[in-house]
């Protein structure tokens, strides 16, 4: 809502706004039209993004970060297979430009982000470590304990007693 509200007030008109991406009805901007949007944005705490690489790490991002947090389906599915359906590329290509950019992989990318959703199920307190582990995907509690602590330094069960201080927001999440 906020980058679809600040691209009015600049009398562009944004058709669709997603996680990430806005279809503008303008086939092109001015200089003038593209640095004052930046301005904008950055104002507003987002960032413009316009090469190609930059977009492709981006989509990558958000169907990791859709599926990870805002996804009813299990987690047992392959990641590689989803994000090269998603983005219609070779993973092999997509995973490369990924390390190169982030300087990170994209399977440590999702390892991160689902220990963030393992925090966020700690701290809520309404399934056990058992039923954590089975929704997030892991083959076993052991499996889940082991990249937890890996991830964070702690033992899930001590994470859980010292609450939500430890969470992180999505965008913060290497």
């Amino acid at each position: 809502m906020v980058v679809k509200s600040e691209m009015e007030k600049l009398g562009l008109h944004p058709e669709q706004v997603t996680l990430g991406e806005v279809l503008l009805k303008e086939a092109q901007l001015s200089a003038i039209q593209q640095a004052d949007l930046e301005k904008a944005l950055q104002q507003a705490g987002f960032e413009l993004i316009n090469d190609r690489n930059s977009r492709i790490i981006e989509k990558i991002k958000n169907v990791i970060i859709n599926h990870v947090h805002h996804s009813s389906d299990e987690l047992r599915l392959k990641f590689s297979a989803l994000i090269a359906s998603e983005l219609h590329h070779d993973y092999s290509y997509l995973s490369k430009l990924f390390s190169d950019v982030e300087g990170t992989t994209i399977e440590q990318y999702i390892i991160n982000q689902k220990i963030e959703k393992v925090k966020e199920l700690l701290v809520y307190d309404e399934l056990s470590l058992t039923q954590i582990a089975d929704q997030m995907g892991y083959s076993s509690v052991a499996h889940l304990s082991s990249q937890f602590k890996k991830v964070t330094g702690l033992r899930p069960s001590h994470f859980k007693s010292i609450g939500s201080k430890m969470r992180k927001p999505l965008d913060g999440i290497a």
